[in-house]
């Protein structure tokens, strides 16, 4: 299922309160979808590392009440109160928690309570886990406390991540080579002992070290250090060629209208082109880049067409627009 089928299906059930839990390798954003889900819909978030509690930190500790003359339990402070009505419980990394503290969870998935705490009505439980084919430590869950999700498994998809990072404004020179390389968004390999590899969180953490400009003699260990030394070789070798690209403000302009011919340039280029426009975007400048796309290779004019129309970004108003049409209506899907 990719992110944003998943997104979508973890809206419903936490809208209905059905348990899910996620199952995906690790660095695909998992938790992240689930804090997205939250923050748009204006309610609660609370992220609960179970590999990190004790039995004990769920249930609460037990104290005696003299009043009563019974022993009653403490709730865990960091469990949902009523100040906020609605919420998502994130019960992460469920599976890698040792068995009495999935036991904990147990009680709180099924029965929305534990100990003297009972979970607000208004709040929904989401757990995630990494696969037992991750390479990672975990347990594996009891018949009855897996009979009490629903369970979903998410994978990486490079389309879904370019719509984010393009939101999220990522560093062109990423979403380019994505697009030149989309193997290289998840090299996630289960027979690779390598401590660094590819995946959606860490090129965010490359957008980072870009970000921070790095004298030149520590951006390939910086970046090799989140993705792996023979990819980032490769990412950087695709930046030196974007740095010799055509200068995107002349190109919009109308002023430029040399074309790379390295297709690893294109890719750069096309992107980098896409990203300049939004919805305030003058028809002038919309005029003058379908006018250069008429001289790109048509796999990349259809290219950033493609996602312009997906971006509902109007070009049947510009005057270029017919005979680009006439050149590469037959190649649109």
């Amino acid at each position: 299922m990719n992110p944003q089928h998943t997104k979508r299906s973890l809206t419903h059930l936490s809208e209905k309160k059905v348990p899910v839990f996620l199952w995906g390798p690790p660095g695909i954003g998992k938790s992240s979808i689930v804090a997205q889900i939250a923050k748009e819909k204006e309610i609660g978030f609370i992220d609960l590392r179970l590999s990190l509690l004790d039995p004990t930190d769920l249930r609460g500790i037990p104290f005696f009440d003299t009043n009563n003359n019974a022993a009653v339990w403490a709730p865990a402070s960091f469990l949902p109160d009523d100040t906020q009505k609605e919420g998502i419980l994130f019960l992460d990394e469920l599976n890698t928690a040792a068995p009495m503290v999935q036991a904990s969870a147990y009680q709180l998935i099924l029965d929305r309570k534990i100990g003297e705490y009972t979970l607000p009505e208004g709040w929904s439980i989401i757990a995630a886990g990494n696969r037992e084919s991750d390479r990672s430590v975990v347990f594996r869950m009891a018949a009855p406390l897996s009979n009490r999700f629903i369970h979903l498994e998410m994978e990486s998809s490079v389309e879904d991540w370019k719509t984010w990072a393009s939101a999220k404004g990522i560093d062109s020179s990423i979403i380019g080579f994505i697009s030149y390389r989309p193997d290289a968004l998840f090299t996630f390999d289960t027979h690779n002992d390598s401590r660094s590899f590819a995946t959606p969180r860490t090129w965010e953490y490359v957008h980072e070290v870009l970000s921070s400009e790095p004298e030149a003699d520590l951006l390939m260990p910086l970046v090799s250090g989140a993705i792996g030394e023979e990819l980032a070789a490769a990412f950087l070798g695709f930046r030196v060629v974007a740095s010799e690209l055509p200068d995107i403000d002349a190109i919009m302009a109308g002023e430029c209208f040399d074309v790379p011919t390295e297709p690893s340039a294109l890719h750069m280029l096309s992107t980098s082109l896409s990203l300049r426009i939004d919805n305030a975007t003058s028809s002038k400048k919309l005029n003058n880049l379908v006018g250069y796309t008429l001289k790109m290779p048509a796999e990349f004019a259809v290219m950033i067409v493609q996602d312009l129309r997906q971006r509902e970004i109007e070009l049947d108003h510009v005057d270029n627009w017919t005979l680009w049409m006439k050149n590469f209506n037959q190649l649109l899907r």
